[in-house]
């Protein structure tokens, strides 16, 4: 609160990403969506007492779920056809709030100090918005050509966190009618209305998600440049099965499992999907989930390396052991290699296929089953 007064956050999550390529609020950047990222800033400002994300329709549920456990009381609608739209179904659904912040998701950089700042000023003179003031000469272009140097003194870069008085910003939605959709922020409405908007110092490190290359430097900025997950799985023999391994087949009994069992696939996926931080190999393929029965593990393999792609990742290189008193692995080493290299599209000079017999010991020794350990080496994708 502020002066008594409620304060509401309204998180501008409606967009489908085309820019960027995908959808901007969705995008998980050092293990948090970029929607909950950008709501724990606001969050973390004590001045707010709550907040709504405004999404794609149909997409409520998913944004609940992504702001579940912060320190406010939050929740979702569905946007509009425009900006406009959906920053007044957000404004409806924060009906006692006396002062709100309208933030872009996009923006997952912003601090608490910097909605507070926002919010004091909208307090004081009924609308702010967080800037930057211009730092490079700015032309004014015409045909491709420059045409008029501007006093870069006069020239600021607006940035969300917008704060307003309620009754402000719903007034100016109302005078703007139809054209509110032409605005590209809340504050250009205001300012329509002759009113005063008070420019807050922003923050260089607020930069807006918007391309492909922004994603890589938000990327850059939250997650390392190289990871390292280590995989292991254990399967018994069972009599009548194909015992395939490194999408190879070899003669003898095959591996008791959902899949075909693959155990050196599984080893290397698993260790793939721990340096991404994706959890583990169950949790992606169910043994509970039909789908998955008998499905070549190479399959699955691919499937995996897409999605550790999906978060920005390549696989650099892997290394699997094989702990089996039989079959003899080494004949076919060469050939498992490029099989796994080929599931993962690598090189098989990436992938390193190698075995031990146990000496003896244990229920591999005693060869009741095989055991394969695994290191996957992940680069960030240039």
């Amino acid at each position: 609160m502020i002066a008594g007064e409620r304060v509401g956050a309204i998180l501008a999550a409606g967009g489908s990403g085309q820019r960027a390529g995908l959808a901007k609020q969705w995008l998980v950047l050092g293990g948090e969506s970029v929607l909950r990222r950008s709501a724990r800033a606001l969050a973390g400002c004590d001045a707010v007492d709550e907040l709504v994300a405004v999404v794609p329709p149909g997409e409520e549920a998913r944004a609940r779920e992504e702001l579940a456990g912060l320190e406010k009381p939050a929740a979702a609608v569905a946007g509009g056809a425009a900006r406009a739209d959906s920053v007044k179904n957000g404004l409806a659904a924060l009906p006692g709030c006396g002062l709100v912040l309208v933030h872009d998701a996009a923006r997952p950089f912003a601090s608490p100090a910097l909605a507070g700042a926002v919010l004091a000023a909208a307090a004081r003179d009924g609308a702010a918005l967080a800037a930057l003031q211009a730092t490079d000469t700015v032309k004014r272009a015409e045909g491709g050509r420059a045409a008029e140097t501007l006093d870069r003194r006069a020239i600021w870069l607006a940035q969300t966190p917008q704060g307003f008085r309620a009754a402000v910003l719903r007034r100016a939605f109302e005078a703007a009618g139809a054209t509110a959709a032409e605005a590209t922020d809340e504050c250009q409405l205001v300012e329509k209305l002759g009113l005063p908007v008070a420019l807050v110092p922003g923050e260089t490190a607020n930069i807006k998600i918007t391309s492909p290359e922004d994603v890589e430097r938000a990327r850059a900025r939250l997650e390392a440049p190289v990871a390292m997950g280590v995989g292991y799985d254990v399967h018994p023999f069972a009599p009548g099965r194909r015992l395939v391994l490194g999408g190879a087949e070899f003669e003898g009994d095959g591996l008791l499992g959902h899949s075909d069992a693959d155990i050196c696939a599984h080893a290397i996926g698993d260790a793939i999907l721990g340096a991404a931080g994706l959890g583990d190999l169950g949790r992606h393929f169910p043994d509970t989930d039909p789908q998955w029965k008998g499905v070549s593990s190479l399959l699955l393999l691919r499937e995996i390396a897409a999605r550790a792609a999906a978060r920005g990742w390549r696989v650099g290189n892997c290394d699997v052991t094989l702990a089996a008193r039989r079959p003899k692995i080494a004949p076919r080493a060469e050939e498992m290699r490029a099989r796994l290299a080929e599931a993962l599209g690598v090189l098989p000079a990436q992938v390193n296929v190698k075995a031990t017999t146990g000496e003896g010991l244990g229920f591999v020794g005693r060869g009741e089953g095989i055991a394969a350990h695994a290191v996957a080496l992940l680069f960030r994708a240039a």
